[in-house]
């Protein structure tokens, strides 16, 4: 048997496992959740996003709380793993597969994966515990052993185990790899045969820089480059945007209509037809781009600096709101907009390519390259610390080491591997991170309503903020 068939069939089956699992089962698991959590909170944390804000200022820091992260600092390592390459690559997939309408799909999901991350960062906070080396840690594993009991812990393992893979830096990394060949190598006539194991082997030896430096460097880099890269890509966009203005009702209508219509949905039909193969495509990329439920921003957000679990709740709410809502639509919008999604065959990261460069003749591939390089670089960072956060919890925190040197040689592995592979690798890992995550916050809720009625008390919910700021 050939190198090639080997590699036929092993992409062969891990597609199939990642269509099985992310099938309607899993699905309604991830939307049901996201809904029950949505209207069990009777939306008080929505109401109280400018609190959030607030807290996201550093106005509520009390520098007496536990913790590691500020609050910023928390939010951005989250962000920093959301906004990445599922917010470049990951909307032109969508968009490509299942038209405009899988947009409509992805709100949705990001809207419920509010309410989700309200429910999920606030028991990190509640539930945290103690790691080998006595440290206090954050993340659906502590949640897992320290609210339901060590009975629970099989569940806990489960999840950490999963984490470890789908934590994995092979699809930011391949689709780095891929926009720097494609946009600047090949363009220019530097490709070589082996650019591939050059950008893989650069990527390995700046991630290593940052992530063997412990979570405060990790924290240090993303506060650095996640506004910058942010209002980068949004000012390049809304320039998009600006140059076909009168394009944007017709397309944020067929946004809307084609949701429901699924006239340009090419995969497979899934609820007995082409709309529930759109809702599944939309709640899978959403999953993927804000992870919203599976069990990574709890890992960040338990790690910051503070006392009260609402505080973190309202934070991470703020973090499918700046990934799917904004960032995601933006560059929807400009997949749409330029046309690009229609024409020719790129896809993933090239196809949002062609549409900066649709929209900016010349140079508009040049700003794409310089977002999706900080995007992946800081989702790198951040993936590194969820990945061994799930290692350390099994095999113990003073073994971290041994994972990531494993982190940092798979970015390698990545950037010669096929996007198809690698891209349903995580799927399917970041569906087994799911199942633990949701059970076990679906069964604590009522531990998360009771702390939030607790902090916005009915009688006096000035005093209550105020108390909880340390001031």
């Amino acid at each position: 048997m050939t190198a090639g068939l080997k590699v036929t069939i092993l992409e062969t089956i891990v597609a199939a496992a990642a269509n099985w699992i992310w099938g309607p089962p899993l699905v309604l698991l991830v939307t049901g959740a996201g809904l029950f959590f949505f209207l069990y909170s009777r939306l008080l944390p929505f109401l109280r996003l400018p609190l959030a804000l607030a807290i996201l200022s550093g106005r509520h820091d009390n520098s007496d709380d536990p913790g590691v992260l500020q609050h910023f600092q928390a939010l951005t390592v989250a962000l920093a793993a959301t906004i990445g390459m599922g917010n470049i690559a990951g909307v032109a997939v969508a968009i490509k597969i299942g038209g405009p309408g899988a947009i409509f799909w992805m709100w949705v999901s990001a809207i419920l994966g509010m309410a989700t991350k309200y429910f999920t960062c606030s028991l990190a906070v509640m539930y945290r515990g103690k790691d080998s080396m006595g440290e206090t840690q954050g993340g659906p594993m502590y949640v897992i052993v320290e609210g339901l009991g060590k009975k629970w812990k099989p569940l806990a393992i489960w999840f950490c185990i999963a984490g470890m893979v789908g934590c994995l830096p092979m699809f930011n990394a391949n689709q780095m790899t891929q926009s720097i060949r494609d946009i600047l190598l090949e363009p220019t006539g530097m490709a070589l045969s082996q650019s591939n194991l050059v950008i893989g082997m650069g990527l390995m030896v700046l991630t290593a820089f940052v992530v063997l430096g412990g979570l405060k460097r990790i924290g240090d880099a993303t506060s650095l480059l996640v506004p910058f890269m942010v209002v980068i890509y949004v000012i390049a966009v809304l320039g998009i945007i600006l140059l076909n203005i009168s394009d944007v009702p017709r397309y944020v209508v067929l946004i809307f209509t084609d949701a429901f219509k699924a006239d340009y949905f090419t995969g497979d039909s899934i609820f007995g037809g082409a709309l529930g193969g759109l809702i599944l495509l939309g709640v899978r990329r959403a999953a993927f781009s804000n992870e919203a439920g599976l069990g990574t921003a709890p890992m960040a957000h338990g790690a910051a600096k503070t006392s009260q679990p609402v505080h973190e709740g309202l934070v991470a709410m703020l973090g499918p709101l700046i990934d799917t809502l904004v960032v995601c639509t933006m560059t929807a919008l400009a997949i749409l907009m330029t046309g690009v999604w229609q024409t020719g065959e790129a896809n993933g990261v090239s196809l949002t390519a062609s549409a900066f460069e649709s929209a900016y003749p010349g140079f508009g591939s040049y700003i794409l390259l310089i977002c999706a390089l900080c995007f992946g670089i800081s989702s790198l960072f951040s993936y590194s610390y969820y990945g061994m956060k799930c290692f350390s919890f099994i095999f113990g925190a003073q073994r971290s080491i041994i994972y990531q040197l494993i982190y940092i040689s798979t970015i390698f592995i990545g950037a010669i591997s096929s996007m198809g592979l690698i891209l349903n690798i995580i799927d399917f890992s970041f569906a087994m991170m799911a199942i633990p995550t949701l059970l076990s916050t679906i069964i604590l809720s009522p531990k998360v309503i009771s702390e939030t009625r607790r902090y916005f008390s009915v009688a006096s919910p000035p005093q209550a903020q105020a108390s909880s700021s340390g001031k």
